[in-house]
C-alpha cells in the first residue's frame, strides 16, 4: 500500500544481509518488524527513543502482533542502507540523519522509515484494528516556533492528517529543545557510549533550561485542558496527538534524574504526569 506519505516504502522487500541485532521474539511468527535503538540490558527496561516509542505506542495501540529488533547506534545506517530505507530528515550542511523507527510489514510488502508514517501506514492498513482510529478529527492549536535545537526535526509534509503533522513537528520542536536535561542520564548501549558526545547541562544553565520547558509544557497544558475530564486530549480515548507527547514524556522518564522527573510529572497539576501514567497500558516492549 503506497500513499504520498510514505516516502520510504518500498513496493519490493529486500532480504539483506543486516548488521547484528537483537530481537526480543522469534521474527518467524510475526509479520511485522520494528527496529528500535538499542540501549544497555535489559533493553526492555531502558528503551529510551521518542520516536520508536511513538511507534510502539501505535502499534500496541492497534492490537497488532510484531517483534522488535534492537539496532546498535552505530549500525542504523547500515541498517537503513541494507533495507534501502532512505533517509527523512538532513543536518543542516544537508547530510542525511540516519535513525529510527524503520517498520517492516512482510504480510504487505511494506517498508517504512518515519516514526509519523508509521501511523499513518497503520490507520491506513488496518483502520479497524484494536482500539481503532488513531486520527479523529480534533483540533490542535500548539505551536513552538525559533527554538534552538541540538537534532533535526521532521518537516510537515503532504498528509492526509495535516492537523496531526503539523502538531507532530511543533511537540518535537517543544521537547528537542530541552533534550539536553537529558543527555548525561541516556543508557547507551556501552559499545555505542564512546561514539556520543554528552553536553552535560549543570547548575544554574541546567535551572534556566528547567524553566524554559516547564514554560512550553504550560503553553501545551492549555489544548489538554479544552477536556476537563482528560486524561487524554479527547479526555478518555487516547489519540495519535496524546501518543506524540507521550513518546516525548517516556524519553524523559528513563534519562531525566528521578528528582527532576518527579517535578516534571508534577508540574501544572500534574497532567502530564497522569498523561505519561494513562499511556502505560501501550507500552509494553515486544
Amino acid at each position: 500500500m503506497t500513499t504520498p506519505l510514505q516516502t520510504t516504502t518500498k513496493s519490493t522487500l529486500h532480504q539483506p544481509n543486516l548488521p547484528a541485532t537483537t530481537s526480543t521474539m522469534a521474527s518467524d511468527s510475526k509479520s511485522i518488524v520494528f527496529y528500535d535503538i538499542k540501549m544497555k540490558s535489559p533493553i526492555e527496561k531502558t528503551a529510551c527513543s521518542p520516536n520508536p516509542w511513538k511507534a510502539r505506542f501505535a502499534l500496541n495501540f492497534k492490537s497488532l502482533p510484531y517483534t522488535t529488533t534492537w539496532v546498535a547506534l552505530h549500525d542504523i545506517p547500515k541498517v537503513r542502507s541494507s533495507l534501502h530505507v532512505s533517509a527523512v530528515r538532513k543536518f543542516a550542511d544537508g547530510t542525511d540523519f540516519m535513525t529510527l523507527p524503520i517498520l517492516s510489514d512482510l504480510s504487505h510488502n511494506a517498508l517504512v522509515g518515519d516514526s509519523f508514517d508509521i501511523a499513518v501506514y497503520l490507520q491506513q492498513t488496518y483502520p479497524d484494528a484494536g482500539e481503532g482510529d488513531l486520527f479523529p478529527e480534533q483540533k490542535l492549536e500548539f505551536e513552538a516556533k525559533d527554538l534552538a535545537i541540538l537534532v533535526p526535526l521532521s518537516e510537515v509534509r503532504e498528509s492526509p492528517w495535516p492537523e496531526y503533522a503539523r502538531f507532530n513537528v511543533h511537540v518535537d520542536a517543544a521537547f528537542s529543545a530541552h533534550v539536553q536535561l537529558t543527555l548525561a542520564g541516556f543508557p547507551w548501549d556501552p559499545g555505542s557510549e564512546e561514539e556520543t558526545k554528552k553536553e552535560f547541562l549543570e547548575g544554574e544553565a541546567r535551572e534556566k533550561t528547567l524553566e524554559s520547558f516547564k514554560s512550553i509544557l504550560g503553553r501545551l497544558r492549555g489544548l489538554f485542558k479544552k477536556r476537563e475530564e482528560g486524561p487524554f486530549l479527547l479526555g478518555a480515548k487516547a489519540t495519535y496527538a496524546d501518543i506524540i507527547v507521550g513518546g516525548w514524556l517516556r524519553m524523559f522518564s528513563k534519562t531525566l534524574p528521578e528528582s527532576e522527573w518527579e517535578q516534571v510529572r508534577g508540574w501544572h497539576d500534574g497532567l502530564f504526569g497522569r498523561l505519561h501514567d494513562a499511556l502505560e497500558k501501550y507500552a509494553e516492549v515486544k
